[in-house]
């Protein structure tokens, strides 16, 4: 499984969680800093990315398209990297569920 942690969020985030997701990239290190949602849509379903971000955007591209790519949306507010971290580390078992479901393409944490 591979996430790709959108602009919102901290390029430090993929770092944080490699314990439990290895695989992990931020916009930032694929070049798609600052670019159009289209754009990393299209990157992530290329290369086989679950997006996660903050942004509701790619929560409705996903309703309107459907995967790939998956969507993981947060639902919180501002909060420290410490903080996203954890709430990450503490739906580790959701997310790897979410991944491995053929039919789920939006997964929200809150």
């Amino acid at each position: 499984m591979k996430l790709l942690f959108d602009e919102n969020l901290s390029p430090k985030l993929p770092r944080l969680v490699a314990t439990l997701f290895p695989n992990g990239a931020h916009v930032r290190e694929c070049g798609l800093l600052g670019l159009p949602d289209v754009n990393v849509w299209e990157y992530a379903r290329a290369n086989d990315f679950i997006i996660i971000s903050k942004d509701s955007d790619f929560h409705q591209r996903s309703v309107l398209h459907g995967p790939p790519p998956k969507i993981i949306w947060l639902r919180i507010g501002n909060c420290s990297r410490e903080k996203l971290v954890q709430l990450i580390a503490r739906h580790e078992q959701d997310i790897r569920a979410f991944d491995a479901d053929p039919f789920e393409s939006i997964l929200v944490i809150s």
